[in-house]
């Protein structure tokens, strides 16, 4: 029986995409590049750190250094998030995490984002209350398809990794769950058309597809 869902965040339970690419693309404005779409969607699920890596690899023409992009990428990103009214959870996503919420489940988020985008998601949506456990990518060298840090959040777990299913949206996020041995739910959303999930157990195109009964009969 499932006792723990891990859930990722950007396009599972909030749709920050568009302030990131927001940024993103201001800043490869900024660095005088041009990011081809093709590229910017294999950057999907990987940390804002090892984006820059990759990208200082394929433009040498960067040379500044990653912390610096970081933290470049992150004050666009925190203007823009602050400012931006249109932002909101995932259609059916609330119910969905109250529903395991209170019936038992425990959650807990694994995400790529930086502990401070994690933060300031939680706090406008109230999510600290259903979460036992955050973690992020920044803790991590490498980023998802790495499963590094699903293996760290299935070890947070109150059960067995075999009790334990991901909630992915990503090619990469799936890659992970996968890599780590755990049962992998793949959320394809309208932002998700590009991304290949079918290296994922189940795949759902809405939230209201699951809910706390059918989880828990899931079969890992």
């Amino acid at each position: 029986m499932i006792k723990t869902v891990i859930f990722d965040m950007d396009g599972v339970i909030v749709d920050t995409e568009p302030v990131h690419r927001y940024a993103y693309y201001q800043q490869f404005s900024e660095l005088n590049i041009d990011v081809s779409e093709e590229m910017y969607t294999s950057f999907t699920g990987l940390s804002t750190r090892n984006t820059f890596q990759t990208l200082k690899g394929f433009f040498p023409v960067i040379e500044h250094e990653v912390e610096d992009l970081i933290q470049r990428k992150r004050n666009i990103f925190n203007d823009a998030f602050d400012t931006k009214q249109d932002l909101y959870l995932l259609e059916g996503v609330e119910d969905l995490i109250k529903d395991l919420y209170a019936n038992g489940m425990q959650l807990i988020l694994a995400s790529s984002a930086s502990k401070v985008t994690i933060e300031r998601v939680f706090t406008r949506f109230n999510l600290h209350q259903y979460f036992s456990h955050v973690v992020s990518g920044e803790d991590f060298p490498q980023s998802k398809p790495n499963p590094a840090i699903f293996i760290h959040a299935a070890s947070l777990s109150i059960a067995p990794k075999e009790e334990c299913i991901i909630i992915e949206d990503s090619t990469n996020g799936v890659k992970a769950a996968k890599g780590a041995g755990i049962y992998c739910v793949g959320y394809r959303s309208a932002n998700s058309n590009l991304q290949d999930l079918s290296e994922a157990d189940l795949v759902v195109s809405h939230f209201n597809e699951l809910n706390a009964q059918k989880i828990s009969q899931l079969k890992p």
